[in-house]
């Protein structure tokens, strides 16, 4: 596996996370596009911030070899990421429509 195709695995697992975040908790859904587009940012956001920590796609093939473990991690804070990002969105959003109606 590549660092490329780690990177395109993490954004689909993170896709993955905000519609099922979507489908779950339908108080929170913005549709299929609109939780497909915040799986998308929230993932790639808490994979390059928690990233450092040692389990981004570089770090996952350092070495030429494919450490499981990581990829493992990252799959999870890549779900996370996605179904977390669907949450704070639509927070955000009822708070600044909240904010305009006073």
């Amino acid at each position: 596996m590549t660092d490329t195709l780690i990177s395109l695995i993490s954004i689909l697992i993170g896709i993955i996370g905000s519609n099922s975040a979507g489908y779950i908790l339908k108080k929170y859904s913005f549709g299929l596009i609109g939780n497909t587009i915040a799986g998308v940012f929230g993932s790639i956001f808490l994979i390059k911030t928690l990233g450092r920590f040692g389990f981004n796609p570089f770090s996952i093939m350092a070495d030429g070899m494919f450490h499981v473990w990581l990829f493992i991690i990252n799959c999870i804070v890549s779900l996370l990421g996605g179904a977390l990002a669907v949450i704070l969105i639509k927070k955000l959003k009822n708070k600044m429509n909240n904010n305009n109606k006073v």
